[in-house]
């Protein structure tokens, strides 16, 4: 099930690192990407992004950029921004859903708008000093940075005394801070490629109490069960999810969505714009288990690479 291969034959920059706390893992899957399009025959180079990035893209000229990064400035549409302006075709979502997605209220609100199902949540703005905050629901609840990824500052919290330490914790980067309400049950991910659920992959964290960023990048500390398990009720109910949060989102690319699964019941978590590419990563593990290997994921990305905004013309 490989791509087209658009792209054969021209010079792809692949976009790797940023100024996010998620460089490492972008690094990491960037140079995964980079290479397996050169196993298949492209011409690579890798850019490591800073501040610098439109003057070294303005040197490189490449054809098309596959944006490997995550998290602040290379997830949440400030690239996609520059990449547009330059001109320069670019793989994942465009400028506004990649705003949308990786603020986690907005998407949310998105989501109730459209009928979708989220934890009952409230929000914390950015710089407020709120010494007792009202909770969605009764503890546990689940304290985030509201937008942030790879479970970057997020806390459990099951004891009210637990609540400002774990507030702060969110706040130290910088955003709103998002209170949710805990879902307990399944954790479980699905892959979207080009508007469809490629299926759905169950993750358990058996390194700790939840699916950290240590749990997440560290081999052995999950175990995985690809398809979920799931009764196919509940099975049918999350990929259908799973392309509406996609959809609602104006996502035309890729993303993963992961949910929480009470019984029969799916809660909508959050949808990543830019998934991980890594060793570890999800999205690799379920396109793999639709027969979809990790070079041919690659240039079905690669062959989703195009300019959304186009120029007036007079």
């Amino acid at each position: 099930m490989a791509g087209r291969g658009r792209y054969r034959g021209a010079h792809v920059a692949v976009l790797l690192g940023g100024l996010s706390s998620e460089r490492e893992v972008s690094t990491n899957s960037g140079r995964k990407i980079a290479a397996a399009l050169r196993g298949l025959g492209y011409r690579v180079t890798t850019v490591p992004v800073g501040r610098d990035l439109a003057r070294r893209l303005a040197r490189l000229r490449p054809a098309v950029a596959f944006n490997a990064l995550h998290g602040t400035y290379g997830e949440d549409g400030c690239v996609q921004g520059v990449l547009e302006v330059m001109g320069i075709p670019y793989t994942g979502a465009s400028v506004l859903p990649s705003a949308l997605a990786m603020q986690k209220t907005t998407a949310k609100l998105l989501w109730q708008a459209a009928g979708l199902p989220t934890p009952a949540w409230t929000v914390i703005p950015a710089g407020a000093r709120v010494a007792a905050p009202r909770l969605p629901s009764r503890l546990p609840v689940v304290v985030k940075p509201a937008g942030e990824g790879s479970s970057v500052g997020v806390s459990i919290v099951r004891r009210r005394g637990d609540l400002a330490k774990a507030i702060r914790a969110a706040a130290r980067f910088g955003g709103d801070v998002l209170i949710e309400a805990y879902v307990p049950g399944r954790e479980v991910t699905v892959g979207v490629l080009e508007g469809r659920a490629l299926g759905a992959l169950e993750v358990v964290a058996t390194g700790g109490e939840f699916h950290t960023y240590e749990v997440k990048y560290t081999a052995g500390m999950e175990e995985f069960h690809m398809p979920a398990r799931l009764d196919p009720a509940t099975m049918r109910r999350v990929l259908a999810l799973a392309e509406a949060a996609h959809a609602t989102l104006r996502c035309d690319a890729y993303s993963r969505v992961d949910f929480r699964v009470d019984g029969r019941k799916p809660y909508l978590i959050e949808l990543n714009t830019l998934p991980g590419m890594t060793a570890l990563s999800y999205l690799p593990r379920i396109a793999a288990h639709v027969g979809i290997d990790y070079p041919a994921l690659c240039e079905r990305i690669l062959d989703g690479a195009t300019l959304r905004v186009r120029e007036s013309r007079r």
